[in-house]
């Protein structure tokens, strides 16, 4: 290759790859992406090399909590950004069943339209809940999945014009699918920053309240309803786990702090908050639990940015530890936070312990557990650079078998799934 033709070929890669980022960003690179362009970007279909690196305490997955027969399991799962209706879960929640060997499930699922006295007239989206179960052994899940796009989705036709026959034939037909892309997706976050939060985390309040309310045959099979209260006996016995996806894992942890802020001032009542009925009893049981929250193409690093640090910070020694003076005032025994984050995601974020320290609330006791995971192939363009696909690096997780198996069996232990042994380093922290 002479001099001339190099520098030419430089600029064609310079001038593509905007281009080139662009369309996969944009999501109509699904059809894009599989076919023309990844001819053209990669070379060959070389070995899957992606990596998959796991930094902190071992963790056993959900397998371990639905061997224990005398406990029901329970899984929340919580969306991010853009407009979801309800099923969305369904792929992923088809994997999560095969690696975890429930070979049945309910002939039909259970849609709790959600509301709550403090927002009476406000739909605050769909509780879809699916009951997963092995006829063999007897073990078995139920499956929650929270869609709150409804409430957001009003304020977003607020944009619409910009994509109306008016002003989208103006636009480049790849710059006209960014900018649906960017109204829908970048919007959400905005909103949630307004009046729209507190019902969002009224949503989330409801659906972890509907987990404990009662099992799969005691939940309504579909209608408008408000779950009343915390049950003591539930939340002594069930275990329950949360996955959340980008700006989802910012509603969990909001959430969380919300019901922890409930439970702390039981009289408290404010504009943004109501009375959490719960007994002495069902606050004993909630110190007493350990949750896992796996967060897909987690965020919060970039979410915090602009707030306060929650109520009660930096003091997780005092909290959660037996001797701590305020060991009696926690309000979780544990919250195992499992972050995943993909290098060529341009939205999602490790969670440095410096930032668990400030920016969660200790009362939560969080450790931290992050997976750094290629979920998009790294592309060679023309041999000169590299390239992944930032949309699939972004949305990707729930669906790569890797995700699925360490959030079903865990790593670290015994039980983590022979594709996890293969797949991913793990590096044990220790204090």
């Amino acid at each position: 290759m002479n001099k001339r033709t190099k520098k030419v070929t430089i600029k064609t890669v310079r001038l593509l790859t905007p281009l080139v980022s662009a369309l996969l960003l944009s999501g109509c690179g699904a059809s894009i992406g599989r076919g023309a362009m990844e001819a053209f970007m990669e070379k060959s279909k070389a070995e899957d090399t992606r990596q998959c690196t796991v930094w902190g305490q071992p963790f056993k997955g959900i397998e371990a909590k639905i061997a224990n027969k005398n406990k029901k399991t329970k899984v929340l799962f919580v969306h991010g950004v853009g407009d979801h209706t309800r099923g969305y879960t369904t792929q992923f929640l088809e994997k999560l069943s095969k690696e975890l060997n429930l070979n049945a499930r309910s002939a039909e699922q259970k849609n709790i339209q959600l509301t709550t006295p403090l927002f009476a007239d406000k739909n605050l989206g769909n509780l879809r809940i699916t009951h997963l179960l092995n006829e063999k052994n007897g073990q078995e899940l139920t499956f929650y999945e929270l869609t709150w796009s409804a409430i957001t989705r009003a304020e977003k036709q607020m944009l619409a014009f910009d994509t109306s026959g008016d002003y989208g034939f103006r636009r480049a037909e790849i710059n006209g699918l960014l900018k649906k892309f960017s109204n829908d997706a970048g919007a959400d976050p905005i909103i949630y920053n307004g009046e729209s939060r507190v019902p969002i985390l009224a949503a989330f309040a409801q659906s972890f309240c509907w987990m404990q309310a009662g099992d799969w045959q005691d939940l309504p099979k579909s209608g408008t309803h408000s779950c009343k209260g915390l049950a003591a006996d539930h939340i002594a016995r069930d275990n329950y786990a949360f996955i959340s996806h980008s700006l989802g894992s910012r509603i969990v942890i909001d959430g969380l702090d919300r019901i922890v802020g409930m439970l702390a001032n039981p009289k408290k009542v404010t504009a943004g908050n109501q009375k959490l009925n719960a007994s002495s009893e069902a606050i004993a049981a909630f110190q007493n639990k350990q949750i896992p929250i796996y967060m897909l193409s987690n965020q919060l690093p970039m979410l915090q940015l602009g707030r306060k640090p929650p109520e009660v910070s930096g003091k997780d020694a005092s909290y959660c530890e037996v001797n701590g003076a305020n060991y009696k005032k926690r309000m979780l025994g544990e919250t195992n936070i499992i972050a995943f984050s993909d290098p060529n995601d341009l939205l999602s974020y490790a969670i440095p312990h410096e930032f668990a320290e400030k920016f969660i609330d200790s009362r939560l006791c969080a450790k931290i557990t992050n997976v750094n995971i290629n979920i998009a192939k790294v592309m060679d363009a023309l041999g000169l650079t590299k390239l992944a696909n930032p949309m699939q690096a972004h949305v990707g997780y729930d669906t790569d078998d890797r995700v699925v198996a360490l959030i079903a069996k865990g790593i670290g232990t015994e039980a983590e799934a022979p594709l996890i042994k293969e797949r991913c380093e793990f590096v044990k922290e220790v204090e």
